[in-house]
């Protein structure tokens, strides 16, 4: 196994950081978008997938050698990667390589994000990285890993965990980290349901951790061997560390175009993924998918520009699209979307309305059909003179209707 000595860390180049993307949770929550996809390949924004924001900010942060931890029905996943993201040069050391389970030290899958990488550390002593960058691949930011890795070397950490501030009515949904004044972590509190309100904001651990190699091979071993633990960093690893003297600090996240507040957005639900989607409409988006300091990229899709045709034709037919994101191969041919994402490909038919919803590939919306605060999947088909709503739908057993009124339409189901 690796050398578990705790000596001060070398100055590191972004060569020497191996990253780990942990891409294989099931998405439970995100049912039915998950049924047939892993939660990091579900679209997002219209031209995305969710993974496509944590690749991003690898590539822009220059670090090129990845491994893309997948489990649960990740062939969708793979094959993006596959066709949007072979760009990196084998020739100077760069990869992007998926790996699934392969039972390498026993006879389980993966048992948590810990454990991911505790049955890959054989790719850690073959790489010799320096750190190890672990990153989730479900969560919608930009950062600039580079940032953090300064931060760690300069105040030679064993680990370092990104954090974000957020209202402290907010903690039950996240795990929590108390630091020191110097930021060095003291406690954890994982969705912590005491938080007043009226209290300042908390830091919410983000699922970014940085690594000293030796120290994280040593705490993975050593969680490994605990009938106890759930097997997962922000769970057992990291609490156990600070518990053990080791030096962990927190590093406020911080946007790398700094024309915004942080922005990051676990999605971890249905209403937490419109929500998010919907952020991206705003006149002034919180997160601006237009800003070219720090591009966000994904497969590109061999598709004809969007198109609006019928321009105050009869009885008021007029294809158009307000505070909305059109991909490309949409056609809005005379019907109306307001405040809505439209996948590549959709069809928006005559007289129809969409309105603050998500419509993904392909999606058709017959005539005088009506969408209102919906999530609609793949391919599904919305007939002529058909009203989709949660008021519309919620007794039919095929839609589920989300807490805050969104109805969410399966991959190729016909409406009406």
């Amino acid at each position: 196994m690796l050398d578990a000595h705790h000596g001060p860390a070398r100055r590191a180049s972004p060569g020497r950081v191996l990253t780990f993307i942990l891409a294989g949770g099931r998405g439970e929550r995100l049912e039915p978008l998950t049924r047939d996809r892993s939660k990091p390949a579900v679209p997002f924004g219209g031209s995305y997938r969710i993974i496509d924001f944590t690749l991003s900010n690898c590539l822009n942060a220059g670090l090129r050698q990845i491994f893309l931890l997948t489990q649960y029905k990740s062939q969708s996943l793979v094959r993006h990667v596959t066709q949007g993201w072979d760009l990196f040069s084998g020739e100077l050391g760069e990869y992007i390589t998926t790996i699934p389970p392969q039972l390498r030290i026993g006879t389980d899958w993966y048992r948590g994000t810990a454990d991911a990488v505790f049955q890959n550390l054989y790719t850690v002593e073959h790489e010799k990285p320096e750190l190890i960058l672990i990153l989730s691949g479900d969560h919608v930011y930009r950062m600039n890993y580079g940032e953090m890795i300064r931060d760690h070397l300069s105040r030679k950490a064993d680990a370092t965990l990104a954090v974000v501030p957020i209202p402290a009515a907010d903690a039950s949904r996240f795990g929590v980290v108390a630091a020191d004044e110097q930021h060095w972590v003291r406690g954890f509190r994982e969705k912590p349901k005491d938080v007043s309100p009226s209290e300042p904001d908390v830091l919410a651990n983000m699922g970014v951790y940085l690594f000293n190699t030796n120290v994280l091979a040593e705490a993975l071993c050593s969680d490994a061997r605990r009938d106890d633990s759930s097997h997962d960093f922000g769970h057992d690893v990291l609490p156990a560390l600070v518990e053990g003297g080791a030096r962990v600090l927190v590093h406020r996240y911080r946007d790398p175009s700094d024309s915004h507040q942080p922005y990051w957005r676990d999605i971890g639900t249905l209403d937490a993924y419109f929500e998010a989607n919907m952020d991206l409409v705003a006149v002034t988006p919180q997160f601006n998918l237009y800003e070219s300091v720090w591009p966000v990229r994904s497969a590109p899709s061999q598709a004809p520009p969007a198109k609006f045709v019928f321009a105050g034709g009869e009885q008021g037919r007029i294809g158009q699209a307000l505070d909305s994101l059109v991909s490309t191969g949409v056609i809005v041919s005379g019907g109306h979307v307001e405040r809505s994402i439209l996948g590549p490909g959709c069809r928006i038919n005559s007289w129809s309305r969409v309105t603050d919803s998500i419509l993904m590939d392909g999606v058709e919306v017959g005539r005088h059909a009506v969408v209102e605060r919906a999530i609609v999947d793949k391919g599904a088909r919305i007939a002529p003179q058909t009203r989709v709503s949660a008021k519309d739908l919620a007794a039919d057993g095929r839609f589920r209707v989300t807490d805050s009124g969104i109805v969410v339409v399966p991959r190729g189901a016909v409406v009406g």
